[in-house]
């Protein structure tokens, strides 16, 4: 594993733009050394944006993903910061479903529109 990683470095490796690694930067969430113009990132760097875009994977928020991020304990083996990805995963999960339900809803009252739409367009059509 290298000492350093630059900008484009990561960027090929996670497939994102160096705007969003720069991004993340401004937002604390990486702190690369700056050797003139440009960024060097430490393995703890890329460690941290596999967490942000894992994160991001999930749907939780940057402000959530750096929480979570802030409580690296490998003291305690990550227990709390563990635990609270538990509870994160099962609030979205619990968001999801509603937002689930609500679609199929909304999906069950547009067939039931468009039916009764085609069925009112043939009862005109016959007389």
């Amino acid at each position: 594993m290298p000492s350093a990683y630059s900008i484009s470095d990561l960027s090929n490796e996670f497939g994102v733009t160096p705007r969003t690694l720069r991004f993340y930067e401004e937002k604390g969430l990486l702190q690369p050394a700056r050797i003139g113009q440009s960024r060097r990132y430490s393995p703890a760097d890329r460690a941290r944006l596999i967490l942000i875009l894992r994160g991001k994977t999930l749907g939780l928020s940057l402000r959530e993903s750096a929480e979570l991020i802030g409580m690296y304990d490998p003291a305690s083996n990550n227990r709390k910061q563990i635990k609270r990805l538990i509870e994160k995963i099962q609030a979205r999960r619990e968001q999801l479903v509603a937002q689930k339900l609500e679609l199929e809803q909304m999906i069950n009252d547009l067939d039931a529109w468009e039916k009764r739409s085609i069925d009112s367009i043939k009862s005109h059509s016959s007389t």
